[in-house]
């Protein structure tokens, strides 16, 4: 299964602050087993969808420089209440700091005017190759197919 969080940028100021949002529809493959008779979005999730959107942040900010992004640290995660089919959630992540391989935000989610999750977290940012020199290839590829999402989004 695939989790993607995000289906559109709404704005972003690169190094500052991203807006995204996410429509959850009942087709969303986890809602059949995520409380079958009270369908909501996880709160993982949610959770990932500050997540991704921190990381388009990162990716516009250093233009994609990194291949890999990944959650360091998350703090003070707070979920406030669900999110049901039919809704849509606006994410609004703002960075504390981008540095050159780490990263600091605070971000919150709301849906029909209520917050529904919040949190303080931290990303990590790197490349295959750092590592391995024989991933370089694999690190190209990953942030051309990025660069192809992210027309998407915008």
């Amino acid at each position: 299964m695939r989790f993607i969080l995000i289906d559109k940028v709404v704005s972003l100021q690169a190094g500052r602050q991203i807006k995204a949002v996410k429509n959850v529809s009942l087709s969303e493959e986890y809602l059949a087993d995520h409380f079958p008779t009270f369908p909501v979005l996880p709160g993982v999730l949610l959770l990932e969808g500050l997540i991704e959107s921190a990381s388009w942040l990162v990716r516009q900010t250093e233009n994609f420089a990194h291949s890999m992004i990944l959650l360091e640290q998350a703090r003070n995660v707070k979920y406030k209440s669900f999110l049901a089919p039919g809704c849509q959630i606006e994410y609004t992540v703002e960075a504390k700091t981008i540095e050159e391989n780490v990263s600091s935000f605070t971000g919150f989610g709301i849906s029909q005017g209520e917050r529904i999750v919040e949190a303080r977290f931290a990303l990590k940012h790197f490349n295959l190759a750092e590592k391995d020199s024989s991933m370089a290839a694999v690190d190209a590829q990953v942030i051309e197919s990025l660069k192809k999402r992210w027309e998407l989004l915008r």
